[in-house]
């Protein structure tokens, strides 16, 4: 089974849709688990497939409506029955402030706190726990829970239904395009859910962590080994940073030898290749001509130079540092590889006329920069929070590698390798900034700096070309 069909599969069924659906809303609602779930952005990716699809968009909401009640029935239900053993579950062991917020939320609001509090993304999953826990009266609960989902399902299955179904009538997209990018959306969905599940176990009170840890301190051996692996001794080891690290080194390696076995480009490259010629939406090719130049050297310098200036004005040279050194390091084993391997490109602009295909260097650049800017900025941010700052680099980082294959000068599986590249470069510049503790990024003038960075790119697009 090659890509093609694979991004097919990944496409669900309108039954598993739906079903779908109703899980995630579920999950999200449900107490202790929907602190972690990025639901937002699932019940938006699915609705956009039920649109495309063109499912009935009232059985779609009726899904999400049952589910947001059974997760918030389910919520009060614990606090009900479980009051007392509430506090010593994961991750409000670890994480007890995020009951203080829901409990201070509850009596400023009342009875009003369930209906108020399906809609306030911090306090959603744990205000129904609260409402069991001090015994709100189940029929005023279940009213106001049947009324707050009324109106949530709309409010979160409607914008993405509307994109999915805008997306199936943009003029000039090719209908034999349509599993593509329903596949590829699917895929980055699901992989990114990965991560963040990944990251959330390699934590210190993770399954994943405490397993490994239970394992490795039996044996001599594996005392040293764990004690290596910590940053300090005292303190947690970076377990999600190396496993990212063997990950991406084991993919990055083994689709390199698939490269280098099929000499030129892949049947998936080609057919790919060939669909987006066909493609005739008009603007497609300014967008990202734009994005193109937003990830060379010129709008690297620009995005970079506000905040280097920032921090050196702060005396942080540990910061400026390892990104440096990230992106430095990423750009010789971009240098490197294309020598090495090669590859031809699709179509050779005069700008790129010296240059092979093989990683894509604009893929493997963003997923450092933007991968390292959402790893310092998620270390700031509570931990509930902190997906969101992976969930905007990968916003970012996405459309700017499509952009290489809209304008013809990669292949698809340039873009791969690149981003396997470059998240092996995130985790050494991670694992190594892991080694001892650092002070805090605060206080940063994020908005200004981000201002500034936003200028300086606008400049360069309208005064530089390509570099």
């Amino acid at each position: 089974m090659d890509l093609v069909d694979l991004l097919q599969r990944l496409t669900p069924s309108p039954a598993m849709l739906l079903l779908l659906t109703a899980l995630i809303a579920l999950v999200e609602s449900l107490a202790l688990v929907g602190l972690l779930v990025p639901g937002v952005v699932l019940i938006t990716a699915v609705a956009s497939m039920a649109g495309h699809q063109e499912l009935s968009v009232a059985a779609m909401m009726s899904a999400a409506f049952v589910g947001a009640v059974i997760g918030d029935g389910l919520s009060f239900w614990l606090g009900y029955t479980q009051r007392e053993r509430v506090t010593t579950l994961w991750p409000l062991s670890r994480y007890p402030e995020w009951l203080a917020q829901g409990a201070r939320f509850f009596h400023r609001h009342g009875a009003l706190s369930v209906f108020l509090g399906r809609f306030v993304g911090p306090v959603r999953p744990v205000v129904p726990l609260i409402a069991g826990m001090l015994h709100m009266p189940p029929r005023r609960f279940t009213l106001a829970n049947l009324g707050s989902a009324a109106l949530w399902a709309p409010a979160y299955v409607l914008p993405g239904y509307l994109l999915g179904r805008t997306w199936q009538r943009l003029p000039g997209v090719p209908e034999a395009l349509h599993p593509w990018l329903a596949g590829l959306g699917g895929l980055v969905v699901v992989l990114a859910l990965i991560f963040s599940w990944l990251r959330h176990q390699t934590h210190h009170d993770g399954l994943i962590y405490r397993a490994m840890a239970a394992l490795l301190r039996r044996h001599p051996h594996g005392r040293r080994l764990w004690r290596s692996l910590a940053r300090r001794r005292g303190r947690e080891a970076p377990l999600g940073t190396w496993l990212l690290l063997l990950t991406s080194l084991t993919a990055l390696s083994a689709w390199t030898l698939v490269v280098l076995q099929h000499g030129g480009p892949l049947p998936m490259d080609r057919r790919l290749d060939a669909l987006l010629n066909e493609l005739a939406i008009p603007g497609l090719t300014g967008f990202a001509e734009l994005l193109a130049r937003l990830g060379d050297l010129y709008g690297v310098i620009a995005l970079m130079l506000p905040w280097t200036l920032w921090w050196l004005a702060r005396g942080r040279l540990d910061i400026l540092s390892h990104l440096v050194g990230g992106l430095v390091g990423i750009a010789a084993l971009n240098g490197l590889g294309k020598a090495l391997i090669g590859r031809a490109r699709p179509h050779t602009p005069l700008h790129l006329t010296d240059s092979f295909s093989y990683p894509s260097a604009h893929t493997s650049t963003a997923v450092v920069l933007f991968g390292l800017a959402a790893a310092f900025i998620a270390r700031e941010l509570p931990l509930p929070r902190r997906f969101w700052a992976y969930w905007g680099a990968i916003a970012l980082i996405v459309p700017m590698a499509l952009s290489r294959l809209v304008l013809g000068v990669h292949w698809l599986s340039d873009l791969i390798g690149g981003a396997l590249m470059g998240l092996v470069v995130c985790a050494l510049v991670q694992l190594a900034w892991q080694r001892r503790p650092h002070r805090t990024l605060r206080p940063c003038p994020w908005l200004m700096l981000g201002t500034a960075s936003l200028a300086l790119v606008a400049a360069r697009i309208a005064w530089l070309g390509p570099a």
